[in-house]
């Protein structure tokens, strides 16, 4: 007799990584529902992903979705860094609200373990490269501080109230279905579009600045890895990146296609991940370069 099936709420469900998440999960045997403020999820998921519409400052709707489930995936957010500049104040009441009513339905159901997605932009700048986990928090943006919020509140709760927690900070991360026009668009899908496009691929400043780019499935496997290891669970952080940062010049390269240069943004000039802790704690370690990755997307977008 078939085993009962453990399942998984993801938040955030619809969204790009959210999405990816929740259909790995699925094939490998989990009850899967999806939760997502929007209602579109633009045939992202599997047919066997339940879907609920669903806005994670609802309390009681979170606390009906949870009853039952094993592991809890948090990605849903208030993109991203500008806009949080410009709405501080609703981006705080979804980001730092949100994981509190997540945190709080989530132990109250007695799940065994929720995994945050957090991001790398609550380094800031620093003085030196690769970030490193024990490194100060340094966030230059409201989005930044409340990703780091939302972690001290997972290692609160794992302390308080017994809820294993772990909070996994991304490193820019890009793959299929990553909408160019999506609040979270890094530059590899916008570059890919302009290609389509015939345009010339746009660089801010001088192309040089660097950042670590980590494929979608590499953040799913460590989800995975992070919501099953017997190494976490205490509200640790961890850093999800290649641990290996690229110019914006040699993103541009593999691409292919005419560039042209326009006016820098203020912006950390490059980011890199230390994943040592990653690999100690989860035997996590990527496994897909960019080339690997960048070459994938090409063939989708009907450029090779």
């Amino acid at each position: 007799m078939e085993a009962e099936k453990k399942k998984a709420v993801v938040t955030g469900g619809a969204g790009f990584i959210g999405s990816h998440l929740a259909n790995t999960l699925s094939d490998n045997g989990f009850q899967v529902t999806a939760l997502d403020i929007a209602q579109d999820t633009r045939g992202r998921l599997h047919t066997d992903v339940a879907f609920e519409v669903c806005d994670v400052r609802d309390t009681t709707a979170l606390a009906r979705i949870f009853a039952g489930a094993q592991y809890i995936f948090h990605t849903a957010a208030l993109p991203r860094v500008q806009y949080s500049i410009e709405h501080p104040r609703e981006t705080n009441e979804v980001n730092v609200g949100g994981i509190v009513n997540v945190l709080t339905a989530a132990q109250e159901a007695k799940v065994a373990r929720v995994v945050y997605s957090s991001s790398s932009s609550i380094y800031g700048e620093q003085d030196s490269l690769p970030f490193i986990e024990s490194m100060q928090a340094h966030p230059k943006s409201p989005y930044g501080l409340q990703k780091y919020i939302g972690e001290l509140y997972c290692s609160v709760f794992s302390e308080v109230y017994n809820l294993q927690t772990v909070s996994l900070r991304y490193f820019n991360v890009y793959g299929p279905g990553d909408d160019p026009h999506s609040a979270y668009a890094l530059v590899i899908p916008k570059f890919l579009e302009m290609r389509v496009q015939n345009k010339a691929l746009t660089i801010t400043g001088d192309g040089t600045q660097t950042r670590d780019f980590t494929h979608v499935r590499d953040v799913v496997r460590a989800n995975l890895l992070a919501a099953q290891s017997p190494s976490v669970g205490n509200g640790e952080s961890l850093n999800i990146g290649a641990g290996n940062n690229v110019s914006i010049n040699r993103i541009a390269e593999l691409v292919g296609g005419p560039t042209q240069y326009i006016a820098p943004r203020y912006e950390p000039h490059d980011t890199k991940a230390d994943n040592a802790l990653a690999k100690k704690l989860l035997g996590w370690e990527p496994h897909i370069s960019i080339e690997e990755g960048i070459a994938e997307l090409k063939k989708l977008s009907g450029l090779q």
